[in-house]
Formats: C-alpha cells, structure tokens, sequence
C-alpha cells in the first residue's frame, strides 16, 4: 500500500510540473508554413489558439463509445497518461481531441495527464519523447502503480485506438 501511495504521490507531481513548459516554434514543411509548439502543454491551450481550431471542431464531431467510456471509467483511480503529440501531425490532430473527448466522459481527471508535443524529427523541449523512445505520433502511454501497462502508437494496431486503450486501461491493479 505503501509503494501505491509513493507512486501516485511521484505520478502527481510529475504531472503537474509538466504543466505547459513549452515553446513556440515556426513548421515549414513542404512550402505551408504554421505554428507548432514543442513541449508540455494541455488542451486548454490548445482550444484557446486559433492556430489550432482542428482541436475543438473535432472534439464538437465526435462520440466517444459508450463502452469505452465505461472502462476506463471504471480504472479512472488507478490509471494515468502520458501523450506525445505533434501539433503539425495528421494523426495526432484526428486522435488527441477524441482521447481527451474519451477523457472528459470517462470522469478522468485531466491533471492525470502529460502531454508533450513534439517537432517533425519527434523531439520535445526536454527529450521526454527520446527517454521513452517514441517514435512515431501520437502516442499514449497508459500507467498505473506498477508501471507502464501499454501503449497506443497513431491509430493503434486495429486502427480502433479508443477500444485499444480501454483494453489496456483494464490491466489496471
């Protein structure tokens, strides 16, 4: 009971120092040129830049499943995150606004929750993304009080990320 209550107490505050540590940067890719941010950062910021208007039309759009919802509601205690993103990334622009809808629904706390963008070579402000060798985004990284318990890399392996994860969010101890 003791190591739960060390390792929660660690996750916590781990967490909350994450809370938007990040730069602004300039991505030129292929002649269109945008903002992209490097760092830790929330949703919040993300649904207050105009530069990032995918995020809350794509939350608007979507229904997380009823049953998804309901697993990971069930770990909600015993779960935590940590994202890595890029706000330039096709696949993160279509999963992030969904897990964080899939969030919001299950009860989750969202200080439960590291979120880390990344440039296009997958690098971040404080190389997280290198010290937990992430290669491609986004990618959600499920933890409970032993550990890492999986992770859902893009779209997952099914192409279903949402059941994927509920699946690992239920390994849960």
């Amino acid at each position: 009971m003791r190591k739960f209550i060390l390792v929660t107490l660690l996750s916590t505050f781990s967490i909350a120092n994450y809370a938007q540590d990040y730069i602004t940067a300039t991505d030129n890719h292929n002649g269109v040129t945008g903002k992209m941010l490097l760092g830790h950062i929330s949703d919040s910021l993300l649904k207050q830049d105009s530069s990032f208007k995918w995020f809350s039309e794509t939350q608007h759009i979507y229904e997380p499943q009823k049953e998804v919802v309901k697993k990971l509601a069930g770990q909600k205690g015993k779960i935590h995150f940590t994202v890595f993103m890029g706000t330039w990334c096709p696949d993160s622009r279509y999963v992030i606004p969904r897990f964080y809808k899939i969030i919001e629904a299950s009860g989750i706390d969202k200080n439960k929750i590291a979120l880390t963008a990344v440039d296009r070579s997958k690098m971040d402000k404080n190389n997280e993304a290198a010290r937990l060798k992430v290669t491609h985004v986004p990618t959600i990284i499920v933890y409970d009080a032993t550990g890492e318990l999986g992770r859902v890399v893009e779209y997952g392996e099914t192409g279903r990320f949402d059941e994927e994860l509920a699946a690992i969010a239920e390994k849960a101890r």
